[in-house]
């Protein structure tokens, strides 16, 4: 089981969602406080599990409804992807991969790992 580690930075508070293998699989914006942090977290244990994939890397692409993954190639090259909320919000976003497949096991290990994930503040 996966579990969300909720810290301090210089600018506010952000989470990175781990999986049990102690991987980082997603982060957070920066917030400002420590509860709107963890309503974040909340926000993607509720969404994630039901989110669908919108992969942008395939012409002609379907837009999906939020919440959703949006998967795509980053100025870089790589791989990424991002959980939106029913709202539209951003509420996690991946680090870079260098093969589609990988991102795909990223959004499906994210899906896997936020629910009922343990909660820690460093």
């Amino acid at each position: 089981m996966g579990k969300f580690v909720i810290r301090t930075t210089e600018t506010g508070t952000k989470f990175d969602l781990k999986a049990t293998n102690g991987q980082v699989i997603a982060t957070s914006q920066v917030y400002k406080s420590a509860a709107t942090c963890k309503n974040g977290v909340a926000s993607v244990q509720k969404n994630a599990p039901i989110a669908a994939v919108e992969n942008q890397t395939v012409e002609g692409w379907a837009v999906e409804k939020n919440p959703k993954f949006e998967v795509y190639t980053d100025k870089a090259g790589e791989y990424r992807f991002r959980l939106k909320a029913t709202n539209g919000q951003v509420i996690a976003v991946s680090e870079g991969y260098t093969t589609i497949a990988n991102c795909m096991n990223g959004v499906e290990s994210v899906k896997k790992n936020a629910v009922g994930a343990e909660i820690i503040t460093e």
